[in-house]
Order: C-alpha cells, then sequence, then structure tokens
C-alpha cells in the first residue's frame, strides 16, 4: 500500500466550494467524489458505525492498531479520524482501480484471492481491516488493494521475494508515483466537514484555516 500502507499525515487549506454542483452549492449528502462515482454520507456514517461495533470485539484487531509494527494503517482513535480514515481508504480503493488500468494490469480474482490468505497469515485479514479503520465486509477491498499494488510492483520489475533487492525498492517508488498523479488527475473533491484529500499523501486529512499569522501582524 502506498506510503505507510495507505495512509499519511499532511494538513493544507480546501476552498469552501468543494462538491460544488453546477449551480455552486455543495451537493447534499456527498462525503467524497472520486472521479464520477459518489461516497455519500450516509455510506460513511454506516461504514464507521460497523467498524466501530466490530473493532470493539476483536481482541486482535486493537492489538495491531496498537502495534507501530502492525500491517494495517494506523489511525488515531478519536471520532473526526475514524471518518477520515475510513474515507481514505474508501477513497484509495477506487484510485488503486485506476491505477491498475493505467499501468496495464489486470488483476484477477485468484490474485485477490493470495493476498486475502497472505493477510490472514499476517494477524488475519478480517482484523487487519478493523485495524485499518473499516469494517470486516471490506476485508477483501483490502486485499485487492494489496493485490494491485504487488501486480503493478511486478510489472515494474520488483522481485517480491526480495523486499531489499534494489529493483522492488525503484519499483516501490514508481508505484507510488503513479499513484500520486493518478490520484491527482481523478480530481478527487471532499466534503469540507471530513477535510481534503491529498493526493501526494494518500489521505484525507484534516483542513486547516490560516486566520492569521505571526508575520501578518494580525
Amino acid at each position: 500500500m502506498p506510503g505507510k500502507s495507505v495512509k499519511a499525515a499532511v494538513a493544507v487549506v480546501l476552498a469552501a466550494v468543494a462538491l460544488a454542483g453546477c449551480g455552486g452549492s455543495p451537493k447534499v449528502g456527498t462525503a467524497a467524489l472520486v472521479g464520477d462515482d459518489r461516497i455519500t454520507v450516509t455510506t460513511l456514517t454506516q461504514t464507521v458505525r460497523d467498524w466501530r461495533s466490530q473493532f470493539r470485539s476483536d481482541p486482535a484487531a486493537n492489538e495491531l492498531r496498537a502495534n507501530p509494527a502492525n500491517p494495517a494503517p494506523q489511525v488515531a482513535g478519536d471520532s473526526e479520524s475514524d471518518l477520515q480514515g475510513a474515507l481514505t481508504l474508501l477513497i484509495n480503493f477506487r484510485v488503486a482501480d485506476r491505477v491498475a488500468r493505467r499501468a496495464g494490469v489486470e488483476v484477477t480474482g485468484g490474485q485477490v484471492d493470495g493476498a486475502l490468505q497472505a493477510l490472514d497469515r499476517q494477524g488475519g485479514a478480517q482484523s487487519i481491516t478493523l485495524a485499518s479503520g473499516l469494517p470486516r465486509a471490506h476485508a477483501r477491498d483490502l486485499a485487492r488493494l494489496v493485490a494491485t499494488q504487488l501486480a503493478v510492483m511486478q510489472r515494474y520489475g520488483a522481485d517480491l521475494n526480495n523486499r531489499l533487492n534494489p529493483a522492488t525498492e525503484q519499483a516501490g517508488r514508481q508505484w507510488n508515483e503513479l499513484f500520486q498523479r493518478t490520484a491527482a488527475g481523478m480530481h478527487i473533491q471532499v466534503n469540507p466537514r471530513y477535510g481534503h484529500y491529498d493526493p501526494a499523501k494518500f489521505e484525507v486529512a484534516p483542513i486547516v484555516y490560516r486566520l492569521s499569522s505571526p508575520d501578518s501582524g494580525i
């Protein structure tokens, strides 16, 4: 997954007109637009509600989330970050599909099955999905993201049996660069209530409003 699996931290200003419709007003009920694909507020809210319920009852997911070396993305535990973390992954799933097409890679069901099995060996695909900030129902989506990265890196010459191989490291950098370029070209728009999506960091992060600065004298 890109960067820290799929997550990194950044904060910049986003204009309040994000998600504007033809008349310039925000589309009611939209959490994010990824190309022509709409993620609704209802979908995001229900996703996080399901996640919270399942996460509380899964000790393995709690342990993975608390371990800095775990294979799942790190997401802060407060409610705002829960929403941002879930939305990040829902967006990145869609970006990864576009990345595969741009790289000329077809991710098969068998490859997804293989990634799912690999996640099971690392701590359980469903628990890793919960530790990532999504409910168990998205385990296969997470596995598809992993399979997509591996397939694209192989296209770039990676030796997946040797992660320290310079060719593998270079392929990882190429994956990151292609993911960034693809995300930037998709004009991803996020409802300002959740933050903004930065394609350079693969993440939905909070908006920072700069009302004054020490140099401005305000």
